[in-house]
């Protein structure tokens, strides 16, 4: 029979070994200034206290681990809808969840979780910037049992309580989230890897150059041996060539190191269909599992580059409810390495039908000129007000002018050009980007406020801005045809009024 989650009940008692290794990294962080005291004065420390002092620590550490687990209680209230979680070692915390609220459940396993067998459950709301509840230690089939019971909202008055679920459901909810429909390949992770983050392997690549060239310079200034032996040894017909190739291999190691990353996040990345919702499962030494519910979406980006395209990959990011911009950024879902099959399979599923571009609005030229003056011509300024009055040496350095305004002004030129606002009866898409071009997908039910725009000097032309607030994010879309968005922005907010999207 399905799992009884009406009584309260305690999580898997190797959990205290969990609730150990936890509390014992709490313990680390808040003293670790003693204990690198400890360690460079260890031969002036009395051997005997110090030995004691360790063993009390962890006895301490274990007794509190138990009684987190004693104390630590969970079920269903069936009479108020609500998920309660009871905690605490002295002071005891209630913490009561309504059902309706939750907006995603987690199944998460680190690498000490991992090492005995057992998963940690977060269940999150969009009211706050923290997980409300989380269970540190239960089995995997507990965990989906209580994750698919959290989220059946629509089910729940009929199955919580004296009613159980029968076993042949229980097995087939396990049956399909053993077998997904979409499963990114390791091939696809390696794509992304080398194919993604050019920015941040650029700032890494300026960061290491920099950090080396000043401590050449110190170095150089102290000790006449970096003259003698390390001058003499590179030919200074090769210094161009040396940067050169430093440069080449610097950026394959970057590379690498993001192609590690993106394996070991993401290995085993695999997606399974569970009544109508999409559940996400991925992860090398911290696994990580949560469900998406179509009707809590809020924001859908499609993102893909030139190489990407080549290689016929892309990335997809959802976005669902969330209190704040730093919260917003960790909840982002990431599903990386997708095929054009599965991205089309994917929205079917979130959105019921692929999405319609419709009409389209572009910004007016004067935000690409205004792009440029903020990103060529303030820093050719600087450049100059520095040469002409405090260090005239940098203009010996001009020969970098031009190609920093041939690279800046092809990118703004992109960015312009694939800026564009595309309007559809059920879909707004959002077009932006210079190298990774992205398609942020919204429906016009989930708006939650929209705010336009317009400057002064900008009511001849005709032209405004409109930013479009959800519970995900905004989208903001510049200097368009500001009769067109007025006109559109009438239709939406009658939309929002007349909607029942329970997208909450």
């Amino acid at each position: 029979m399905g799992a009884d989650f009406s009584q309260p009940q305690r999580q898997s008692s190797i959990g205290i070994l969990v609730m150990f290794f936890y509390t014992l990294q709490q313990y680390a962080r808040a003293l670790w200034p003693m204990i690198v005291i400890w360690i460079f004065k260890f031969d002036e420390v009395n051997k005997l206290y110090f030995f004691l002092g360790i063993l009390a620590v962890f006895v301490s550490i274990g007794v509190i681990s138990y009684l987190k687990y004693l104390n630590f209680t969970f079920f269903l209230d069936s009479e108020n809808d609500e998920f309660i979680i009871t905690e605490g070692v002295f002071n005891k915390t209630k913490t009561a969840i309504q059902l309706r609220k939750i907006q995603q459940v987690n199944i998460n396993q680190s690498f000490i979780q991992k090492l005995v067998s057992v998963y940690e459950l977060d269940v999150d709301t969009a009211g706050s910037n923290k997980k409300e509840g989380a269970i540190k230690a239960i089995s995997h089939e507990l965990a989906l049992e209580l994750k698919f019971r959290l989220l059946e909202n629509e089910e729940l008055k009929t199955t919580i309580g004296t009613e159980t679920t029968s076993l042949e459901e229980t097995e087939q909810k396990l049956f399909e989230a053993a077998h997904p429909f979409i499963k990114i390949s390791f091939l696809s992770l390696l794509k992304v890897g080398i194919t993604s983050n050019y920015g941040r392997s650029i700032a890494l690549l300026v960061i290491f150059f920099s950090t080396i060239y000043e401590n050449f310079q110190n170095f150089g200034d102290e000790s006449k041996v970096y003259e003698e032996k390390v001058g003499s040894y590179i030919d200074k017909n090769l210094v161009l060539q040396t940067i050169l190739t430093s440069i080449i291999l610097l950026f394959v190691v970057v590379l690498v190191v993001n192609v590690i990353r993106t394996v070991f996040k993401y290995y085993d990345y695999k997606i399974t269909r569970q009544k109508g919702s999409l559940l996400l499962s991925f992860g090398l030494l911290n696994t990580k599992s949560t469900i998406i519910k179509p009707e809590k979406v809020q924001i859908t980006t499609v993102k893909r580059n030139y190489f990407q395209k080549k290689m016929g990959i892309l990335e997809l990011k959802i976005r669902q409810a969330t209190s704040g911009e730093k919260e917003e950024r960790k909840s982002i879902i990431e599903i990386p390495g997708c095929s054009e099959a599965e991205r089309d399979s994917i929205l079917r599923l979130l959105f019921h039908k692929i999405p319609e571009k419709g009409l389209m609005l572009q910004p007016n030229f004067r935000k690409l000129m205004f792009s440029i003056f903020l990103t060529i011509g303030l820093p050719l300024l600087g450049f100059m007000a520095v040469g002409y009055w405090l260090e005239p040496i940098i203009f010996e350095y001009s020969y970098v002018v031009p190609v920093f305004v041939v690279v800046i002004g092809l990118i703004q030129y992109f960015r312009f050009k694939n800026n564009r606002l595309f309007i559809h009866q059920n879909f707004i898409i959002k077009q932006s980007g210079a190298w990774d071009i992205s398609n942020d997908i919204i429906e016009p039910s989930k708006i939650q406020a929209i705010t336009t725009s317009q400057l002064f000097w900008h009511k001849k032309l005709d032209i405004g801005s409109v930013i479009l607030h959800t519970a995900g994010g905004n989208i903001d879309f510049q200097l368009a045809n500001y009769s067109i968005v007025k006109q559109q922005v009438n239709l939406w907010l009658y939309e929002i009024e007349t909607s029942d999207s329970n997208w909450m």
